[in-house]
């Protein structure tokens, strides 16, 4: 019996073992090595930190580096104030047969590519697109304005495009708040600003941590969205590892932008976890 369970565990632990060691694990590790190899003056490949001091001697590089933390920061805590009402809404106000319809209604514009809403949002907020032409009938607009290609509209689609990843973990850390809780401190005099800080927020904790993680890591990686409605004005850091893998073929380069980008993201989100309190096996649970 021992033997056939130690076999059953083979069986599933394997695909798994070997699709982290082969498509995470090995590609990781090779552009690691990678980003520490440049060319000398013969063409040969030698071990080298160039790769990252041209990151800190280029103005551009580190400044977009920089622009992209704070950014992908600031969306994490827009799509958390906006989601919260919503999570709560869901689970605490409505009834029990609308929420599943309404969590129906959150989900449905992700059954297709980030693509395909990016250029919905391109259509909506262009010159020529409907915003603009209901202004204009209005009356509220005289002639179109473009809406488009400023750090506005970059920072909404990026709160659109992620909002699902962090309205989902509040669902299901609020459906577990007892609703006595409240009531109680209603009744006790508390206002809405005191039960949100001392009630709502400390009990969803863990949902907080865990969209905030996926959220700020989508977003700090995101290149659709910076790029399609943000244009050339809104520079963000996935832009520059492209370019240098696609448009200089420097995959050197690029490997090393890639492995500072994950070194940001892992940085800001344990001090994350260090200023909330929190362990990151109760945020993944």
């Amino acid at each position: 019996m021992r033997s056939r369970r130690s076999l059953t565990f083979l069986l599933f632990i394997t695909p798994v073992v070997l699709w982290l060691f082969l498509l995470i694990v090995l590609p990781h590790v090779d552009l690691l090595l990678m980003s520490f190899h440049t060319e000398d003056d013969s063409g040969a490949m030698v071990w080298s930190l160039v790769n990252y001091l041209n990151f800190f001697q280029e103005p551009v590089y580190w400044r977009t580096f920089m622009r992209t933390a704070i950014y992908a920061i600031l969306v994490t805590m827009i799509t958390f104030a906006v989601s919260l009402p919503v999570a709560f809404y869901i689970t605490k106000v409505v009834s029990p047969r609308f929420s599943g319809f309404l969590s129906l209604l959150l989900l449905m514009p992700f059954w297709v590519s980030e693509l395909v809403r990016v250029y919905g949002w391109m259509i909506l907020l262009r010159e020529s697109g409907v915003l603009n032409h209901f202004l204009m009938v209005s009356g509220l607009l005289q002639r179109p304005v473009e809406m488009l290609y400023n750090d506005v509209t970059m920072v909404m689609g990026l709160v659109y495009t992620s909002m699902l990843f962090m309205v989902v973990p509040l669902i299901s850390v609020l459906e577990s708040l007892d609703d006595s809780l409240i009531e109680a401190a209603y009744d006790l005099g508390g206002g809405i600003f005191s039960i949100v800080t001392r009630i709502i927020i400390p009990h969803a904790m863990p949902g907080i941590m865990s969209g905030g993680i996926v959220v700020f890591m989508l977003t700090l990686g995101n290149y659709l969205t910076p790029n399609l409605i943000g244009g050339k004005n809104s520079l963000w850091f996935t832009e520059q590892i492209y370019n240098q893998f696609i448009a200089s073929f420097n995959w050197n380069q690029g490997a090393a932008f890639g492995f500072l980008l994950l070194v940001l993201s892992s940085s800001i989100i344990w001090l994350g976890l260090k200023l909330t309190r929190q362990k990151l096996s109760q945020v993944v649970q």
